[in-house]
């Protein structure tokens, strides 16, 4: 493989993606770079060009790429046995499912394992309806929970729900963030939003999910007391909490899970991504209650298996071991000092900088919609120039992403914060001139 690797160039996998794959799948640069290997925080090109990745594969590899504490341990497990299934006994999974007790929130003690986010939700939501005999749901606007049918169902984002047969059977509720409005103002309107579904239609929802950080969305944060009123609504109407941990698990926000910022403990939660630092592994764990009405026979042939499972309890221990929840909330806040900084620099360019840990969001502003879009893609192309991957999200793909692997180092967010400043300072200067062309009335 690594000899077809060095033959082919970029050109020829491009070529090949457009031959082979659905046209769905795209990427993000004009010109991308072809990665052939990853090492901790950087990853390597074909021609040997190093980047520092400041997106982790959407918030994935958060102990590194190819972290050689992780890898030999699931390279140890290939060798040794790679698969049953869960209808074999096996020690890994068995064991990832108590220690997994030892991070979670009280009481969160059945864990049922998946290979996706998508799955996870899904097993979620599906868990949701058998334990309350309800079939509907309520998410907020913009959010993103999966690929699949019912996860697409309760996905608040436009570009993500691509199945035109949607079910319907979800209400969507204002989120609590609204450019215009204060913090208590957008939540006070999100909550007026669910009290009116509650009072219309409490007795067929099943469970209301939520990102507790809202990733795709544009990285939105929740008013502190915001889930508190939430979830006392909810338990008034036996409507569960399901909280999808997928992107914000395992460190990513300063804390082990994101709901920990609010105080609030979920009926179910959702996790994935950073569970296998790029292995697939994910699951969903709730209480001996809930979990007693998934009583029908069920099996996940991947889920937990092995290999994911001994991947996964060897990201748990290089999180304890490394420090990685407090080094994230540390470097978080340089991060994000370092952002706002660059904010005050070019506020006419970058209109809000916000996010818990290590996941920062910086909004552009473009002029318009589509202007901001096309700003964002013009500023992660320079900085892949100049060696730094960064990603992109909200609902106008006007944000740019900030979530590196834990393991970043405070010297990596200083180069990249002086990268940034740099190409900030030439866009600007850019439109600047324009702007002077067009006034003396000079042709480019």
């Amino acid at each position: 493989m690594s000899e077809i690797l060095k033959a082919m160039d970029t050109e020829k996998i491009l070529e090949l993606r457009g031959d082979y794959f659905y046209p769905c799948t795209q990427h993000f640069y004009r010109q991308p770079p072809l990665i052939v290997r990853g090492v901790m925080q950087y990853l390597f090109d074909t021609c040997g060009k190093q980047y520092t990745d400041f997106f982790a594969g959407v918030s994935v590899v958060a102990c590194g790429h190819c972290n050689p504490v992780i890898a030999e341990a699931s390279a140890a497990q290939l060798k040794r046995l790679q698969h049953t299934s869960t209808i074999y006994l096996t020690e890994p999974n068995a064991m990832l499912a108590q220690r997994l007790t030892e991070v979670l929130p009280e009481g969160l003690k059945r864990t049922f394992f998946v290979n996706s986010g998508t799955e996870a939700n899904e097993g979620a939501l599906l868990l949701a309806r058998r334990y309350t005999g309800r079939r509907d749901f309520i998410a907020l606007e913009h959010s993103l929970h999966g690929r699949s049918h019912l996860t697409m169902e309760v996905t608040g984002l436009a570009m993500w729900r691509s199945d035109p047969f949607l079910e319907g059977s979800t209400a969507f509720i204002p989120r609590p963030f609204q450019p215009g409005l204060t913090e208590g103002e957008a939540a006070m309107r999100s909550l007026e939003a669910l009290d009116r579904v509650l009072e219309q239609r409490g007795g067929d929802i099943a469970a209301m999910i939520v990102e507790p950080i809202q990733g795709n969305g544009g990285i939105i944060i929740p008013p502190a007391e915001y889930f508190h009123e939430v979830k006392k609504r909810l338990d008034r109407f036996g409507i569960l909490l399901i909280a999808d941990e997928i992107q914000t698990g395992f460190g990513r926000t300063g804390q082990m899970f994101a709901m920990e910022h609010f105080g609030v403990t979920p009926d179910i939660m959702t996790m994935a991504k950073a569970l296998g630092n790029g292995v697939p592994v994910a699951a969903f764990s709730t209480t001996d209650a809930i979990a007693a009405s998934m009583n029908q026979p069920s099996a996940s042939t991947f889920g937990g298996n092995p290999v994911a499972a001994v991947t996964a309890l060897a990201v748990l221990d290089y999180i304890r071991d490394a420090g990685l929840v407090s080094r994230s909330k540390l470097l978080g806040e340089t991060l994000h000092a370092g952002l706002k900084q660059v904010q005050q620099h070019h506020d006419t360019l970058v209109a809000d900088v916000r996010g818990s840990g290590l996941m920062i969001g910086a909004e552009l502003s473009g002029g318009s919609p589509e202007g901001s879009a096309r700003l964002v893609d013009r500023v992660l192309e320079d900085m892949k120039e100049r060696g730094f991957i960064i990603g992109k999200n909200g609902i106008h793909r006007n944000v740019l992403a900030f979530q590196p692997p834990l393991v970043i180092t405070g010297e990596d967010i200083r180069l990249m914060l002086d990268a940034l400043d740099q190409v900030l300072t030439t866009i600007r200067q850019e439109a600047d001139h324009s702007e002077s062309s067009l006034v003396s009335g000079k042709r480019e």
